[in-house]
């Protein structure tokens, strides 16, 4: 028997807003910690793929992908990976993601605030380019384990993009962090399903997880904005993410497009769904 579809009251657009604008005084308070998904580039409509659907279109201009790999950049990248080499994966992930993303309001807003955390999600640079004019922060990147031959799980970079340490990043008034890589500033790029194999076997007991990301989120609240729930790897992400953090958190949501799953985890995490869409919550975030 199928199981019956979650359900959620949405809250009518007038009181949605009312707690879009509460959230918005926490985060310019430090309390709120921005997750971003690729609905947040695309508000800059650039040349790059906006979300798994459309990376994994673009692996099949590339290579003729089985089956079971259309319509899935994981598994696509994985094919690519053992047919070619992972040489190949990175090339033609850099070349996805070369071109420019201008930084939007909501990049802009966030970089002009004193924000502990950012994590964005997408492998575009947006978000450290609109940070640039600071130097008060640094990023840290999850990197695939494929040939590097270290025991390690991320890496740390300062703004001007140069390779630096845990120590060093504890100084940083803001961080930038990226779970699944990017191609700024070097090109790091967990996309593969083998890449998330260790991953995904170690994210419970949150080793792959930096420290200062741990200690960033305690006690602060999620708020996921462009972001979908609808793979399991995102949804353990986000469930990962934000453990040991605030038991409050808020997710934008366009609740025709949800599917069951995505209703379920939006239950089981305790996120309060704003069906708003995301640029009227970028206006009054910005407001």
């Amino acid at each position: 028997m199928n199981a019956p579809t979650p359900h959620i009251d949405f809250a009518n657009p007038a009181d949605a807003t009312a707690v879009l604008k509460d959230v918005a005084g926490q985060l310019r308070a430090g309390a709120i910690v921005p997750y971003l998904g690729p609905a947040v580039a695309a508000l800059s409509q650039p040349e790059v793929p906006l979300g798994p659907e459309a990376l994994a279109a673009f692996f099949g201009t590339k290579v003729a992908l089985p089956r079971r790999a259309k319509g899935n950049a994981w598994a696509s990248a994985q094919h690519i990976e053992s047919m070619k080499h992972r040489s190949t994966v990175t090339a033609y992930m850099t070349e996805a993601f070369t071109p420019k993303v201008t930084p939007n309001a909501l990049h802009r807003l966030l970089a002009s605030l004193p924000v502990p955390m950012i994590v964005d999600t997408w492998y575009d640079g947006a978000m450290r380019a609109a940070l640039a004019e600071r130097s008060d922060w640094g990023e840290a990147q999850g990197i695939t384990r494929a040939g590097i031959g270290e025991d390690r799980w991320y890496r740390f970079y300062d703004a001007a993009g140069a390779e630096t340490d845990k120590a060093a990043a504890e100084s940083w008034t803001t961080l930038l962090y990226k779970p699944h890589g990017s191609v700024a500033p070097a090109k790091n790029f967990l996309i593969s399903d083998a890449d998330y194999v260790e991953v995904l076997t170690e994210i419970d007991i949150q080793t792959p997880i930096p420290d200062i990301v741990k200690h960033r989120r305690t006690e602060r609240s999620f708020l996921f904005l462009g972001c979908r729930f609808n793979d399991q790897m995102l949804r353990t992400y986000a469930r990962q993410l934000i453990k040991r953090s605030s038991d409050h958190h808020y997710a934008l949501v366009e609740p025709d497009a949800l599917s069951k799953n995505e209703l379920r985890f939006l239950l089981e995490a305790g996120l309060t769904p704003l069906a708003l869409p995301l640029d009227k919550a970028v206006e009054i975030l910005c407001a």
